[in-house]
């Protein structure tokens, strides 16, 4: 099936993937910035996310081959990608298995090592919100709270919410899928994957998704790479700093 996406502005395609439980709209602003250099931004909500389908089977193969349906229905014979978090790591795989395709690789906060599962929290507020009950935006983020203590993390969360019939609401995600294998989110890159392509690995000055003990096993996979850091920005540092982060890419693919 294809992939739910927002398409803004014409030129070389450039395809932006999101994090878990996020979806396209969370780049919108940045996408429509990138668009006005002459590229064809393509904000894609991967299974289970957004406005795209939703499917028992969730991991990076089968965001890999999601993508690859996406890039043969669009006839695209060359792109730019950008994958932040979970996005990044499927990312990392598409451009392994599908390097021909890949002219310019922007992995965001984010390492081909395995990450232990820390989103226990997250995803056991969110399955406890009562829809039952609730009837608006501040009745959701009222109940997160108790379990998501930091607002900027539940207005991301919150961003999920939609009304799917008069008077109800509901989240886009499929959590049930999601929180069964919420396991498969850390998964590494296989160790015998590797592309030889330009690839740009940006961290954030206050994130620790990627320690300066993960340069080597990024050297290993993306022999051609350089990693950047983001100055006074966390792991959401296309929000957090997003002129520095503009920029940053901007530089890179032109």
């Amino acid at each position: 099936m294809l992939l739910h996406s927002k398409i803004i502005g014409a030129g070389k395609p450039f395809l932006i993937l999101h994090g878990f439980l996020g979806m396209g709209d969370n780049w919108n602003t940045l996408g429509l910035k990138f668009s006005k250099q002459h590229y064809q931004v393509h904000l894609i909500d991967q299974r289970n996310h957004g406005r795209s389908f939703h499917d028992k089977h969730f991991n990076y193969d089968v965001l890999v081959e999601d993508l690859k349906y996406y890039c043969d229905y669009y006839q695209f014979k060359e792109v730019i990608l950008l994958g932040h978090s979970m996005g990044g790591k499927a990312a990392m795989l598409f451009a392994t298995v599908y390097d021909y395709l890949v002219q310019k690789l922007i992995v965001v906060d984010i390492a081909p090592r395995f990450y232990p599962i820390h989103h226990d929290a997250i995803l056991k507020g969110l399955s406890f919100l009562n829809f039952k009950k609730i009837t608006s935006r501040k009745e959701a983020d009222k109940q997160l709270q108790q379990y998501v203590f930091d607002s900027g993390t539940r207005l991301f969360l919150l961003k999920n919410l939609y009304w799917y019939e008069k008077g109800k609401l509901g989240l886009r995600i499929n959590l049930e899928v999601l929180a069964k294998n919420v396991h498969e989110v850390g998964e590494p890159l296989p160790l015998s994957n590797n592309f030889i392509g330009k690839t740009l690995f940006l961290k954030g000055e206050l994130s620790e998704y990627i320690s300066m003990d993960d340069e080597s096993i990024i050297e290993q996979h993306f022999p051609d790479s350089h990693l950047k850091i983001i100055q006074n920005a966390g792991h959401w540092l296309h929000a957090e700093n997003p002129m520095d982060f503009y920029n940053s890419v901007v530089d890179f693919i032109t």
